[in-house]
C-alpha cells in the first residue's frame, strides 16, 4: 500500500495518520478536513468558552505545522460527496472555491465522527442568531460573539457537554437554565447520584428543569421563546442545543458499507468496514463494549484508541481493538462525577444479575485535615461477583477520576468484587487509607450482598410455614 486517504481530521483520524508515520513514515498519507481545524480538541470547548482556554487556538492537540512536520498531507476545507468504492476514488468539493475534485486512494479511512443528535421540537433544525446547536469550531464561533450581547442563556440538555457548558456560562456571570427531558440530569448515572450534580448546580445559580416537555422553540424580535407542550412560554438571549450525536456514517452507508440498527458502522475489531480496502474508526462506528458485545459509545477516548488500531494495521502489522467499558467523568464547579462499566438497568437488560450498594466514604484519613467524603456506587453480579459498573461523585481534588479508572481497568479484565478488595494499593494519610476508599465501598458491597441473601434466606423459611 502507497497511498492512503483519510476523510475526516479530529481524534481517529490523526490518531491513524500519526500511527502510520511511526510505523511506515513511506506511506503516503493525505487527511480530508471539511473545515481548517485539525486535530483540535472539541471537548474543551466549555473551558475556552468559559474563558479557561484563551486563545482558542490552545485547544489544538498539535499544531498544524507539528502534523506536517510528521509528513500528513492536508486538504482543508473540502467536503467529501461520495465513495466510489469499485474505482477507489472519493468526489469532494473545495468549499471555498466550490471546485469539484477527485481523490483516489489504495486504501481509504472514514473517519466522519457524529452529527448533532436533535430532539422534536419545531425550530431545532438548524442553528441560527439565538439558537446554536454546539458540534463544532464554527459553532463555538459563532456563540461566542453572541455571548457578548446576552445575559439569559437556555441550554437544552444535560449531558457531560451540557453541564460543563452551564459552569462555563455561571462563571461569565449569565443566567442559566438547563432543560432536561429526563426525570434527573446526568442520565447515564444513577438517579440518587445525578440528584448530587443537580443539588450543585442549583446551589450555583443555575435553574435546572426536570422533565421538560419543550414543544416550540422560536426567535422572536432580539430573543428566543422557548414553548412547553402545556403553552406556558419563556423567553431568553439565547438557547444552545446539546443533546447528543448519532453516527455520521451517510457516505459509507451510501457507498455500500454495513451499518447496525443504530446507524453505525459495522466494523471487525481491525476496523475494517464490509468493503474491500476501506476501514473506518471513531464516533460513526459500532464499538466493541466488553460487557455488552456491540454498542454505540462516542467518546474521544475511544477514538483516538481506534484510529491507532487501525493505523497500525494500515501501517502492515497487526493490531486488534481490546474494547471499552464506558468510563467517563465530568467536572462541576467543585465536584467531580465518574462512571464505569454497567449501571443496574445496563446490567439488567444485558441478563446480569446486578446488586448495587451505595457508599459514602472519606477520600483520605479523616485525622488529616481536608477529608471530605466519596460517594461511590458499586454494581455487581449477585451470583458471580463479576464488578459490572462503577459510578463515584465526591469533590475536586479527590481522586475521584483515577479511583474510578482502578474500577474500570477491573472491569476491563473481568474481575470481581472481591478481588478489587484484595488489589495492593498505595497508602499515605493525607492521600488515602489502608483500606482505599475503593476497596472501602467494594468491601460494603461484599457485607451488603451478604446480609441481602441471609434476609432472602430468613424470608423463604418463614414462607415455608
Amino acid at each position: 500500500m502507497k497511498n492512503l486517504l483519510i476523510i475526516g481530521g479530529s481524534d481517529a483520524g490523526i490518531s491513524c495518520g500519526l500511527r502510520i508515520k511511526e510505523l511506515n513514515p513511506a506511506i503516503n498519507v493525505t487527511i480530508l478536513l471539511k473545515d481548517e481545524y485539525p486535530n483540535l480538541s472539541i471537548c474543551g470547548i466549555p473551558y475556552a468558552i468559559g474563558g479557561e482556554v484563551t486563545p482558542w487556538q490552545k485547544l489544538a492537540h498539535r499544531t498544524l505545522i507539528d502534523l506536517q512536520a510528521t509528513g500528513l498531507k492536508f486538504h482543508m476545507n473540502t467536503t467529501v460527496t461520495a465513495i466510489q468504492p469499485d474505482q477507489h476514488t472519493v468526489t469532494a468539493i473545495e468549499t471555498t472555491t466550490q471546485t469539484g475534485k477527485t481523490y483516489t486512494y489504495d486504501q481509504l479511512l472514514v473517519a466522519t465522527g457524529a452529527l448533532p443528535k436533535l430532539p422534536p421540537i419545531t425550530g431545532l433544525t438548524t442553528s441560527n442568531d439565538h439558537i446554536q446547536i454546539l458540534h463544532t469550531m464554527a459553532d463555538y464561533f459563532a456563540i461566542e460573539s453572541r455571548l457578548t450581547s446576552v445575559k439569559k442563556v437556555a441550554i437544552i440538555g444535560s449531558g457531560y457537554i451540557g453541564l460543563e457548558i452551564a459552569e462555563a456560562l455561571v462563571n461569565r456571570g449569565l443566567a442559566v437554565t438547563i432543560f432536561q427531558r429526563g426525570s434527573e440530569v446526568l442520565s447515564t448515572f444513577d438517579p440518587e447520584l445525578g440528584a448530587k450534580i443537580h443539588q450543585s448546580l442549583t446551589d450555583h445559580g443555575v435553574n435546572v428543569i426536570t422533565t421538560a416537555r419543550l414543544a416550540q422553540v422560536q426567535p422572536v424580535d432580539d430573543q428566543v421563546q422557548i414553548q412547553y407542550a402545556d403553552q406556558q412560554i419563556d423567553q431568553f438571549d439565547l438557547v444552545l442545543v446539546v443533546t447528543g450525536v448519532k453516527p455520521n456514517s451517510n457516505l459509507l452507508s451510501e457507498a455500500g458499507a454495513k451499518v447496525d440498527d443504530h446507524g453505525a458502522v459495522v466494523v471487525n475489531d481491525q476496523f475494517q468496514t464490509s468493503l474491500p480496502d476501506i476501514w473506518a474508526a471513531g464516533d460513526l462506528v459500532a464499538t466493541k463494549h466488553r460487557l455488552l458485545g456491540s454498542t454505540y459509545l462516542p467518546l474521544g477516548t475511544t477514538s483516538h484508541k481506534q484510529g491507532r488500531v487501525a493505523g497500525t494495521n494500515l501501517a502492515g502489522q497487526a493490531a486488534y481493538f481490546q474494547g471499552v467499558v464506558g468510563t467517563q467523568v465530568v467536572k462541576l464547579f467543585n465536584l467531580v462525577a465518574a462512571r464505569t462499566g454497567l449501571t443496574t438497568v445496563e446490567a439488567q437488560v444485558a441478563g446480569f444479575k446486578p446488586f448495587t450498594w451505595t457508599s459514602t466514604v472519606d477520600d483520605h484519613k479523616a485525622y488529616i485535615p481536608g477529608a471530605r467524603p466519596m460517594t461511590i456506587q458499586i454494581i455487581g453480579d449477585r451470583q458471580t461477583g463479576q464488578l459490572l459498573g462503577a459510578q463515584l461523585i465526591g469533590a475536586y481534588g479527590s481522586e475521584v477520576a483515577k479511583r474510578n479508572d482502578v474500577y474500570a481497568t477491573a472491569i476491563f479484565n473481568q474481575a470481581t468484587v472481591a478481588e478489587v478488595s484484595d488489589l495492593d494499593l498505595s497508602y499515605s494519610p493525607p492521600l488515602g487509607a489502608p483500606w482505599d476508599a475503593i476497596q472501602a465501598a467494594t468491601q460494603a458491597w461484599e457485607l451488603a450482598l451478604i446480609r441481602d441473601g441471609q434476609t432472602t434466606n430468613q424470608l423463604l423459611s418463614e414462607q415455608q410455614y
